[in-house]
């Protein structure tokens, strides 16, 4: 029986992605940079530590990632301040849905813990989360089942017993090697064979996850 729902942050519940690669890509041309929009692939589901190491290993100490990401989080933040922070489509609906449900809510996201509660914060989201898992709070990011298990763990519940809300590879690979049910709903990476495999479901969108009655009879 299914008893909580753990949402991905990025490319679920915000747009947030791609306005990450606009902006890492934009840092990388002034900088003269090459190769950011095929490299920024591989960090979608990386926290901190572990995208510095592709960053790393890709570009081979010819430029500084500290410098980079700085330059990259002080451009989103500018663009969030001006433009706000995009929901994606149906977000509010299917929160709203699950509220009137038995189930328990978390959110396991990649980013540092604090930046999730701020976003959730000025996108009126903060309410629906019982418990939030950063990226900072984990030693082995995503595809690593770690923070899966620690969501889970906080909402006291089985990872058998729980869905999970994802848009990246890494991210699906790491609620399933987690024990939990991942459910696909792509944004940047479209699902090729292995998230088939992997995933419990594939959804175009939110109100599709929330429209397929199947999932919540619980």
């Amino acid at each position: 029986m299914i008893k909580a729902v753990v949402f991905d942050m990025d490319g679920v519940l915000f747009d947030s992605e791609q306005l990450c690669k606009e902006c890492f890509c934009q840092v990388a041309k002034q900088d003269h940079m090459p190769d950011m929009d095929k490299l920024f692939g591989r960090f979608i589901g990386l926290n901190v530590t572990d995208t510095r190491a592709v960053f790393e290993e890709y570009y081979s100490g010819q430029y500084d990632f500290d410098e980079f990401l700085e330059k990259a989080t002080r451009l989103f933040r500018k663009k969030v301040e001006e433009e706000g922070i995009p929901v994606k489509y149906g977000v509010k609906q299917f929160l709203d849905f699950l509220k009137t449900q038995p189930l328990r809510i978390g959110l396991a996201s990649s980013t540092r813990k604090e930046r999730v509660l701020e976003m959730l914060k000025i996108a009126g989201l903060s309410e629906y989360f019982e418990v939030v898992i950063g990226g900072d709070m984990v030693t082995h990011s995503k595809p690593d089942p770690e923070i899966y298990r620690i969501a889970c763990e906080a909402l006291e519940v089985e990872p058998e017993n729980a869905y999970a809300i994802e848009d990246s590879y890494n991210g699906i690979r790491s609620a399933k090697a987690a024990g939990m049910k991942p459910i696909m709903v792509p944004d940047l990476l479209p699902p090729n064979d292995e998230m088939k495999e992997l995933s419990f479901c594939i959804c175009d969108n939110l109100v599709e996850v929330l429209e397929k009655n199947s999932l919540w009879q619980v």
